[in-house]
């Protein structure tokens, strides 16, 4: 069997060790007979499951004890509908910051359920820098402040910690999340989709502040309310129970590696590489300001769009596969999270070279 080098942007590569292990255990999961796809979600052996994978969750990223952690479905886009129901019931009203697609389209959805104001956007630069907060103008009767920590397809990542006061900070971190270490405490409420650093689609992770629970607007459907989730911790309809347990696996991954430290050093040492030869080569060319660069999606162009297929078909030839830009900005894009080794960055950067000399 031959692995590639998976550059997906989502679903996106999951950690070797966690396939084999999930591989082993997929007809009897310790002796229970039985897989982990076919058990009740209120048996015994899934609910240790579940408060394991909480556990390890609250362990990794220092997540106090006056938060609530809830699994659920939907996936980040979903979470730009059901964030709003929950929260913007407080004040009627919210701020977005506007850094590039994904913001974009959670303010927009947002809008169905209250007043949206734009706080703050990297509109001036082609959304290739984040906003100082400077230039921020937040409201103070917000429910919330929204963010995107990570743009996924313009590559532009948050590298500090907003400073919103009084207001809630909220933020998608669905392509950042167990990347690096954060201190919860600052934000009213996390959410991610697990299919880009934790594990496959279909689970939404919610980290959320026990004083913003129970404001949901009236129209809010009950599976998605975050007070009722909290209270039957995350069982008030059949969570995503497979791939609950896959991030399971990915966590004691993760610890075992070392924790968030650690993964921010591997992800740092790879984007270098990666970063480093972009900059010396007149060949390709990555558009964001270096100080709101990426560490998980990397995207860059040729000197000639005319090359595109050809770097791509020279690409899967050699097992990189996935490198295709997003349809809407063209190019290429390396998405590089913490289950991408450094052999995998030092490959592409190696055919970079080798393409270059041929092209350039």
């Amino acid at each position: 069997m031959t692995r590639v080098f998976n550059f997906s942007p989502g679903p996106a590569t999951l950690p070797e060790a966690v396939l084999r292990q999930a591989a082993d255990e997929m007809l009897d999961w310790h002796g229970s007979g039985m897989s982990v796809m076919e058990m009740s979600h209120r048996g015994k052996e899934f609910i240790a499951i579940h408060a394991e994978a909480e556990a390890l969750l609250r362990e990794l990223m220092g997540i106090p004890a006056n938060y609530k952690v809830l699994f659920m479905q939907g996936g980040a886009i979903g979470e730009n509908a059901i964030v709003p129901m929950n929260l913007i019931g407080r004040t009627g009203k919210a701020d977005y910051v506007l850094t590039g697609d994904w913001s974009k389209k959670s303010a927009k959805e947002a809008k169905n359920f209250g007043t949206v104001r734009t706080a703050a956007t990297g509109e001036a630069s082609g959304f290739t820098a984040i906003p100082a907060q400077a230039e921020w103008k937040l409201d103070a009767e917000a429910a919330y402040v929204h963010i995107c920590s990570n743009e996924t397809i313009g590559g532009v990542q948050f590298h500090w910690t907003p400073d919103t006061g009084a207001v809630p900070l909220v933020a998608d971190m669905s392509s950042d999340i167990l990347s690096r270490p954060i201190d919860v405490s600052r934000y009213g409420l996390i959410y991610a989709g697990a299919q880009k650093n934790m594990g496959p689609s279909g689970l939404t992770i919610v980290i959320v502040r026990d004083d913003l629970l129970g404001h949901a607007l009236p129209v809010t459907p009950s599976a998605f309310n975050y007070q009722l989730q909290a209270e039957a911790d995350s069982m008030y309809n059949t969570p995503p129970t497979y791939a609950i347990y896959i991030a399971g696996l990915v966590l004691k991954h993760v610890k075992a590696l070392g924790g968030l430290a650690a993964m921010e050093a591997h992800n740092k040492a790879k984007a270098k590489i990666l970063y480093d030869y972009l900059d010396a080569s007149a060949f390709y060319r990555n558009p964001v300001s270096p100080a709101d660069r990426s560490l998980m999606n990397v995207p860059f162009k040729l000197k000639d769009d005319a090359l595109d297929d050809a770097f791509l078909k020279g690409a899967q030839a050699r097992g990189m596969i996935q490198l295709k830009g997003h349809r809407s900005v063209g190019g290429m894009r390396a998405s590089i999270y913490n289950a991408m080794p450094v052999e995998g960055v030092q490959a592409l950067v190696a055919y970079m070279k080798e393409f270059e000399a041929q092209h350039g």
